[in-house]
């Protein structure tokens, strides 16, 4: 069944709105952040992942945000160039704002985190006048991602996005992508995520995130049920529910959670799960395969990207995620 139909005349397949960073990443693993020495540069942010998961998939993207004019800024350019992203409307500041950067420890394979400088930084200074309508006019996808929202006059960038998407008649994709350290308060967050959930086709998030939007409500059993059919009452075709190593779940308006089956894989960190998951995801759906299928192409994606040491350097091809898919089915893939 085909929940989504998305717009076949349009050019361009996909585009995203948001950050864009520097991650930094713990080439001494197993060791503390204190005790680390030496990082690898990397681009990063969820949206700019995600783009660069689609694009290395074989669709056609761009991406719309803001860098600084520094080094790190035009790093962040000539990366995204080299994987074929339109940067045509990634914009260069001027006010002296600096690139974000987030350190990764990598104490072991469950037992990551990330330490994030997020002050002044360039990809929130993105304006509402330097969206390109034509550019979303031309997409058959738009996805925004929460971190975006948490600040103006980036959050209202996103907002003129999503209406120049509804006006074009894209599918419009919300990668929840919550971190608390950018935002002044819970119900602050609750307020503008539920906004910009409002105007959605397909929402991903993890089980936690949907309860940071449930702030006002009342779903104490935190049932993803409940969760899911509220936005049912919008716009939104398919919400995916995340729930850690237990899987995701998709709901849809027939009342249907669609599961898939999951995949071993040898496990260097956990962050980059979600970008990679979102990037196979959204292909598979492109494709018109089915939720399950879908879903699964994603988890093989998310399997290979956690299995190394980078995110957008690790996001693969479509060839090798059905050799994953392949590999893991002939039993030459376990769990590390």
């Amino acid at each position: 069944m085909t929940y989504v139909t998305f717009p076949q005349e349009k050019s361009l397949d996909f585009v995203a709105i948001g950050r864009l960073c520097i991650d930094l990443n713990a080439n001494e693993i197993h060791r503390p952040m204190e005790e680390t020495m030496t990082f690898t540069k990397y681009v990063g942010g969820s949206p700019a992942n995600i783009t660069i998961g689609m694009s290395r998939l074989g669709m056609k993207t761009a991406f719309i945000g803001k860098i600084a004019n520094d080094q790190m800024g035009r790093f962040i350019a000539t990366y995204l160039e080299r994987n074929a992203i339109d940067t045509s409307n990634v914009v260069t500041d001027r006010t002296g704002a600096v690139t974000g950067l987030a350190f990764t420890e990598i104490k072991s394979p469950t037992d990551c985190s990330i330490l994030m400088y997020r002050d002044n930084v360039a990809d929130l200074k993105l304006t509402p006048d330097e969206v390109q309508e034509s550019l979303i006019a031309n997409a058959k996808v738009l996805l925004i991602s929460g971190t975006a929202l948490a600040q103006s006059p980036s959050r209202e960038a996103v907002f003129q996005a999503l209406n120049y998407a509804k006006k074009h008649g894209a599918i419009i994709v919300f990668d929840l992508d919550y971190r608390p350290y950018t935002w002044i308060s819970p119900e602050e967050t609750a307020v503008y995520y539920n906004l910009a959930a409002e105007k959605c086709d397909i929402i991903l998030g993890t089980r936690e995130e949907f309860d940071m939007m449930e702030k006002f409500e009342h779903n104490p059993e935190k049932d993803d049920h409940i969760t899911a059919a509220k936005w049912f009452d919008y716009s939104a075709k398919i919400v995916i529910i995340k729930h850690g190593k237990d899987g995701s779940i998709a709901y849809t308006p027939d009342g249907v959670g669609h599961r898939a089956k999951s995949f071993p894989a040898k496990v260097v960190k956990t962050f980059g799960a979600g970008d990679s998951y979102a990037a196979g995801f959204i292909y598979g759906v492109m494709q018109g395969w089915t939720l399950e299928k879908s879903m699964e192409y994603g988890s093989a994606a998310a399997c290979i990207v956690i299995s190394s040491h980078s995110c957008s350097d690790a996001m693969p091809t479509a060839a090798a995620v059905d050799d994953y898919i392949e590999r893991c089915n002939r039993g030459e893939i376990t769990a590390s």
